[in-house]
């Protein structure tokens, strides 16, 4: 599933535009959370189907061959992971809490689990960039 290759030949370095590539989608996914915060949406679902998120996760796909076999790879692939296992675990929240919505006791429960995802895609999204920035690649 992951179309990474799963090591890093670390005598290839980066372009300095391949850098600035990787902060824009980094702000893209930042713009995306900060839309969560300062509007009613969540976090996650202004993340996952917000316009600058999913700007960001195409030109992930569209540059990651400019990438590949550099550093840079690995946040390229955290970038597309954030993304997808947050619209993973939005909707299977959603299709979890969808029979307690009867009772109401699913409103609660979705609000919950959209505050937490929304919390691991602002860590992601920071620690990403953080990382970034000192020029140091991403853990698996």
């Amino acid at each position: 599933m992951d179309p990474m290759p799963p090591t890093i030949d670390i005598g290839r370095q980066p372009s300095r535009t391949d850098i600035t590539w990787t902060h824009i989608i980094y702000a893209l996914h930042g713009f995306g959370v900060a839309l969560g915060v300062v509007t009613s949406a969540f976090i996650v679902t202004s993340f996952v189907f917000g316009i600058p998120s999913i700007v960001a996760v195409i030109l992930n796909y569209v540059k990651q061959g400019d990438v590949r076999g550099t550093w840079l790879a690995s946040h390229f692939r955290w970038q597309i992971r954030t993304f997808w296992f947050a619209l993973l675990w939005i909707v299977v929240a959603f299709l979890l809490s969808l029979p307690l919505m009867l009772v109401l006791v699913g409103f609660a429960t979705l609000w919950l689990a959209a505050v937490i995802i929304g919390l691991w895609v602002l860590y992601r999204v920071v620690r990403g960039w953080v990382r970034l920035a000192s020029g140091q690649e991403m853990y698996r």
